[in-house]
């Protein structure tokens, strides 16, 4: 591989069936080309890389790795464009990427992407799941998607039902119940498609006519686990979609499930933990929903039942919701929408329609108080402005300062 320009006008025809529209120009196919690319070459969520797409886009980050820059050229071209890299972490970064550079590798993932019919969704996409920008130097360089492009996009409430695979009879009752409730409601179900909780609450959700989404670990040409084959295809050809990150011909393990979690949080409304033991991979999607100031919810269940021991560790430890049906599970995400103007002063109005406000808004958490550094990175919003809004938003009472933090209040 020696530039993306190259690899583009070399596989312009098979890149362009993998995308949502067809690319009239060439230059349509750069950045998407450039990200597919990026994800042979490094491991799902890879900030080192992620700040570098920020500081040079991911067109000029892919031509400076397939040019197989020194550590220091890196560090000197995204310190350049305004992301400081530790020459460690760039030099760590070349270690990892540079083995991968493998056209025939790239070519082989793109063309099994092309035989199982997958698409490849990038940021600025009108598919694409907003939610997941809010992960920052952490957020997918893309999806790929195999079923309903736009499942997830646009005005589409979703909530993430998760939970052990080893699931009690008890445990997959109460997700099949609250699965058909959430999607009764026109919630879309996102889950990981594994077996127990992940399984049932996909079930469900096709058997009431719902949309269901579930993202993967590993690469969509090859659904896993095997013995949800069957399920992952009836996703991918209803109203639901399969999804992940990782090229196609890539393996699930341990760290890919880990990081494929982050996902699932980030793209759903709210997270529900339905059964969980201690040590339950659906504890760290809990965390990752915790961190992004999501709604997370969990399911009681018996106090000597190991299986719902991780349940009860987030009661505790991570401040989780109490939830016991559909209808709970559906006010997390009620609640946690942007106050409405009515009742609010005419200061909350004045802040309300301007765009920096409502970005402002929309990064503040009523669980987790935020800096104002971490606001200003996650809105767009310049320190200044964002001061402004917090100053007439904390006058309205719609937030609150908490030593140096800001948080928002709840609203009925």
């Amino acid at each position: 591989m020696n530039t993306i320009l190259g690899l583009v006008i070399e596989h312009r025809e098979l890149l362009t069936t993998l995308r949502p529209r067809p690319a009239a120009d060439v230059r349509e196919l750069l950045e998407p080309a450039a990200r597919m690319v990026l994800g042979v070459l490094s491991e799902p969520g890879d900030g080192v890389l992620g700040r570098a797409v920020a500081a040079l886009g991911p067109v000029a980050t892919a031509d400076l790795l397939l040019g197989r820059c020194s550590p220091r050229e890196f560090v000197e071209r995204v310190g350049d464009a305004g992301e400081p890299v530790e020459s460690k972490d760039a030099d760590d970064g070349i270690k990892r990427w540079t083995p991968r550079i493998d056209e025939a590798l790239f070519t082989r993932s793109i063309g099994q992407a092309a035989r199982v019919g997958a698409r490849f969704l990038i940021p600025g996409d009108a598919e694409w799941p907003a939610g997941l920008d809010q992960l920052g130097w952490h957020a997918p360089l893309g999806l790929w998607v195999r079923g309903r492009l736009d499942a997830l996009a646009g005005g589409s409430r979703s909530i993430a039902l998760v939970g052990a695979r080893a699931a009690t009879g008890y445990g997959e009752h109460v997700a099949g119940e609250a699965s058909a409730g959430l999607s009764d409601r026109g919630f879309v179900v996102v889950s990981g498609g594994a077996y127990g909780i992940d399984g049932m609450a996909h079930r469900a959700a096709l058997a009431s006519d719902g949309t269901t989404v579930a993202f993967l670990a590993g690469g969509i040409d090859r659904f896993y686990p095997m013995g949800h084959e069957s399920l992952l295809t009836r996703i991918a050809s209803s109203n639901g979609a399969v999804l992940s990150e990782v090229p196609c011909g890539t393996a699930p393990t341990k760290w890919r499930f880990l990081e494929r979690n982050r996902l699932i949080a980030a793209a759903s409304d709210a997270t529900v933990v339905l059964e969980a033991g201690l040590r339950s991979g659906s504890i760290n999607t809990a965390g990752h929903a915790s961190a992004l100031g999501r709604p997370l919810g969990a399911v009681p269940g018996p106090v000597t039942s190991p299986a719902s021991a991780g349940c009860h560790r987030l009661f505790r430890e991570y401040d989780a919701v109490c939830v016991v049906d559909a209808a709970q599970m559906a006010e997390l995400v009620v609640g946690s929408a942007p106050p409405t103007l009515d009742g609010l002063g005419t200061g909350w109005a004045g802040v309300a329609e301007t765009p920096d406000g409502l970005r402002v808004l929309d990064e503040l958490s009523t669980r987790t108080p935020r800096e104002l550094g971490e606001i200003v990175q996650r809105s767009g919003v310049v320190s200044s402005r964002v001061m402004s809004v917090l100053g007439e938003l904390e006058a309205d009472g719609v937030v609150v300062r908490r030593e140096g933090r800001w948080l928002r209040r709840r609203t009925a």
